[in-house]
């Protein structure tokens, strides 16, 4: 039996840089079929939801320009739950015109916001954890996000530090949040025991993260409170072009959970991945004998090892004597980059907006 106060909000705004050149500004990585699964991002993170969060409390948040193409990949999703921002700004005002919503809707609403573009593998031990955190924001006025124990010290991850005490059974209270740290640090971070990713999924009440961004962002807040009137009613979203040119461009790590002190974490292992870069494509998807990951029924490759390769359906590509190489061709551009650059990719894009302009982004 679903619970009509359970809400999700699903963050789809993001560019997705380094899965250039297959994610572009005009269609990033959510929208696209990365591990080539016959299923966009965005659709797998629609349907984990479904299946424990009531049709009509699914809500997705996106740049004004995607609202199309989100209408197009989840048509069963109504049409009001596609909440547009008309820039982009970060997940703090994102996260606060959410709030500001449900709590207009449902005073008792208790959500969980998540990104659109992670893999998750074990989504029955993912559903058992988020309705856990569900659970106890329903009482507790606590922020909670949930944590992923490390398997190797990733430089690319976030990282949260948690007190040994259980609060509850498997809830802990953070005491640190650590932005992408370098090799050493997430190695003594491993070593420790106390540290997890940072996953950037979130479970509170509206109530609770509201009071917290009132403390913490007054400014933010009090632009959101004083259109709130407006919200869930025709004019929403002029209500939101008038706010969102006002508002700082920040994550909500920075702007409230590494200021809050009602923050807590809860340790978790559901085959979880952030899908940030094709190595970790690479890392999720089925490989031939020789390693190579291909995501594309058109491909021959030939004494080739450990490659990353991805094409479109209708075009041939051959690869030969690449060893540990990302080989992505789109209809327009041609990647070749060996698999330790990848990193690089970023700034590999800024050189080619610097040289090309924006036709290739």
């Amino acid at each position: 039996m679903q619970n009509k106060n359970h809400y999700v909000a699903i963050m789809a705004g993001g560019i997705g840089s380094r899965f250039w050149p297959m994610s572009r500004t005009a269609y990033p990585k959510q929208f696209i079929d990365v591990l080539n699964t016959g299923k966009t991002l965005v659709q797998w993170t629609y349907e984990r939801y479904a299946k424990f969060i009531p049709a009509e409390n699914i809500y997705i948040v996106t740049s004004e320009e995607y609202v199309d193409i989100v209408k197009t990949q989840l048509p069963l999703l109504p049409f009001d739950n596609i909440l547009a921002e008309p820039s982009k700004k970060n997940t703090a005002p994102c996260i606060a015109y959410v709030s500001f919503k449900l709590a207009q809707m449902n005073p008792d609403a208790r959500f969980l916001v998540a990104p659109s573009d992670h893999l998750i593998l074990e989504e029955d031990r993912f559903q058992t954890i988020a309705l856990q955190a569900l659970d106890f924001v329903e009482h507790i006025k606590a922020l909670v996000t949930l944590g992923i124990q490390p398997t190797h010290p990733n430089t690319g991850y976030g990282y949260i530090q948690y007190e040994g005490l259980e609060v509850t059974k498997g809830v802990f209270k953070v005491k640190t949040f650590t932005e992408k740290p370098d090799l050493e640090i997430a190695k003594s971070f491993l070593e420790s025991g106390d540290f997890l990713w940072n996953a950037g999924i979130f479970a509170w009440k509206a109530s609770s993260i509201l009071a917290a961004f009132e403390k913490h962002q007054p400014e933010m807040y009090e632009l959101f409170d004083q259109e709130k009137i407006h919200f869930n009613t025709p004019e929403e979203k002029q209500a939101i072009q008038r706010i969102y040119p006002l508002c700082t461009n920040i994550s909500i790590d920075i702007a409230v959970m590494e200021k809050a002190n009602n923050v807590y974490v809860m340790p978790s292992s559901f085959g979880w991945s952030d899908l940030g870069t094709w190595n970790s494509a690479y890392e999720n998807m089925e490989k031939d004998y020789l390693g190579n990951a291909v995501a594309s029924d058109n491909v021959i490759v030939i004494d080739a090892t450990k490659c990353m390769i991805n094409s479109p359906k209708d075009k041939l590509v051959v690869v030969q004597g690449l060893d540990d190489f990302i080989v992505v061709d789109t209809k327009d551009v041609l990647l070749i980059c060996s698999k330790d650059k990848e990193q690089s990719i970023k700034e590999y894009v800024a050189e080619v907006k610097r040289n090309k302009g924006d036709k290739y982004i």
